[in-house]
């Protein structure tokens, strides 16, 4: 029989530390078991918290008793947890928002709910924004169904930062825009393994945007906006965390990091009324010029 789940307080979590992972859910108990089990396995990187919250539409995913028993592992490795429930549902922005308002770390990794992350990730991620120093670093997830499906013509994407990243401001139509396509399914998968780096080597690669496990410098993040846009915007959108992004790239750069030891569950989403693309209504205010 499972126990109750002591929740955590929003007060006590909101401290210093060097990293908290902020996952939005809802409706995907099994999911975000999957998801809490790969950062309970994370080592090389101690000082790091975890803040879930949920939109479920009946009981909290975390109560279930595997989420529940990930919850508990991770606070007896020493990781502070806390779960929350951010109702009634304003949108993705919104709740991105509010998770990145619970905390005060020197980076977050916005970490979606069907991602699981095998061990040596965490600290690879940041190892990569330390050195790096930019806005953002990020695993781009694959889709393990697709491991024998290689698309050899989405490969060409592939380009390294040589150095240090630096601002880019990237479009719709440009070049930079048609990096997406090294992500989907297992492309990454197949150029990480024709590069055949060496164990405990890693890339930094140029990107347009990463979804699902994406590590931020949160103040830079906070500079670039955070994702405040979430109130110039109807509740059913998507491409959030693209509209995030490409405001933190074009004031202090990002990166994919390669290898990705991320990997999407292949579940069926659970925003099905997505009505807008945020970053859409973001660059087309961005771009507008403003009266003198």
């Amino acid at each position: 029989m499972n126990r109750p789940l002591d929740l955590g307080a929003p007060a006590e979590f909101r401290r210093q530390r060097q990293l908290d992972v902020l996952i939005p859910t809802r409706n995907r108990p099994a999911e975000l078991a999957v998801t809490l089990s790969g950062l309970a396995a994370q080592e090389g990187v101690p000082d790091f918290g975890v803040v879930v919250s949920d939109q479920s539409d009946d009981e909290a995913a975390y109560l279930h008793p595997a989420a529940a028993t990930m919850v508990r592992a991770l606070r007896h490795r020493g990781h502070p947890v806390l779960l929350t429930r951010r109702l009634p549902r304003r949108g993705l922005a919104e709740h991105r928002a509010y998770l990145l308002d619970r905390s005060v770390a020197r980076y977050v990794l916005c970490l979606d709910d069907d991602v699981w992350l095998e061990p040596g990730t965490l600290s690879r991620l940041v190892t990569a924004i330390r050195e790096l120093g930019c806005g953002f670093v990020g695993n781009a997830v694959h889709g393990l169904s697709y491991a024998d499906d290689v698309r050899p013509d989405t490969h060409g994407h592939y380009e390294e930062w040589q150095g240090t990243p630096t601002p880019e401001r990237v479009r719709p139509g440009t070049p930079a825009w048609d990096r997406a396509q090294i992500h989907p399914a297992a492309n990454l998968l197949h150029v990480t393994e024709k590069l055949r780096l060496p164990a405990g080597a890693w890339r930094a690669y140029k990107i347009s945007w990463i979804g699902g496990c994406v590590l931020y410098d949160r103040a830079k993040l906070v500079d670039a906006g955070g994702f405040e846009f979430w109130r110039r915007l109807p509740e059913r959108h998507q491409g959030e965390d693209v509209a995030a992004q490409l405001a933190v790239m074009a004031r202090h750069g990002g990166a994919g990091v390669l290898p990705s030891g991320a990997y999407h569950l292949e579940t069926p989403t659970t925003v099905t009324e997505r009505d807008v693309e945020a970053w859409e209504v973001v660059l087309t205010e961005s771009d507008t010029p403003q009266p003198a």
